[in-house]
């Protein structure tokens, strides 16, 4: 059995009925452009791929996609990306229109990895994220709220944040000390937007809530 990483933030999903309501979430449709982030063992990816007719999935552990080839049977419709997900661009993948992305996100990145993503939303058609619940929390906060921050402001002034259900420890080997949640991240259209210099609207956010520029965004 493959074990888990404490350097990649590795948990691995093992509930079945916390998987299917995921899928369910996502309702992937077969010509669906679809891009997995940390597939891991496979756990949501064998579920996706039964209804798809071509899955993408970034992943780092090479022991891992060693493991997801054997269970797909190398299954061509499975393309596996191998390396860092903080370094992949989307425009990397096929053309052809926008991309949903999925993923159980390891916890020791989301944050970084969301404004990864955030700045490709061009390429976006929707997302579906398992994380931390505490994130999340964060990203769907209101004004006002004890946890709302530059993550809030940064998430919500491009996207429609909508958090949809917990999940508990117990779901995971080997079980996170903290609970997660399932989110799901609309991208807005660029009239809703009216960021009309992105760089300077970073900045002024940063700097409204105290962070220097070179700590961790939060």
């Amino acid at each position: 059995m493959h074990q888990p990483r404490k350097r990649f933030g590795q948990h691995f999903l093992h509930d079945q009925s916390v998987i299917g309501r995921i899928v369910a979430a996502i309702g992937p449709q077969s010509a669906d452009r679809m891009l997995e982030i940390g597939p891991g063992l496979g756990a949501i990816t064998l579920p996706l791929l039964r209804q798809l007719d071509t899955l993408h999935a970034v992943e780092i552990d090479r022991d891992a996609i060693t493991h997801l080839r054997k269970v797909t049977a190398d299954d061509p419709r499975l393309v596996i990306h191998s390396g860092d997900v903080l370094k992949f661009q989307l425009t990397s993948l096929p053309p052809g229109g926008p991309w949903r992305v999925v993923g159980n996100l390891p916890y020791n990145i989301s944050t970084p990895l969301l404004f990864h993503l955030i700045e490709q939303r061009e390429q976006v058609q929707d997302m579906h994220f398992m994380l931390q619940k505490e994130v999340v929390d964060r990203m769907g906060a209101a004004p006002g709220s004890k946890v709302y921050g530059r993550l809030s402001v940064m998430l919500q002034a491009v996207c429609r944040v909508e958090p949809l259900f917990d999940v508990p420890p117990t779901a995971f080997r080997p079980p996170p000390k903290v609970d997660s949640s399932v989110v799901r991240l609309l991208p807005r259209p660029a009239n809703e937007v009216g960021i009309v210099d992105p760089p300077l609207f970073e900045t002024v956010v940063r700097e409204s809530f105290g962070l220097a520029p070179d700590r961790e965004p939060s």
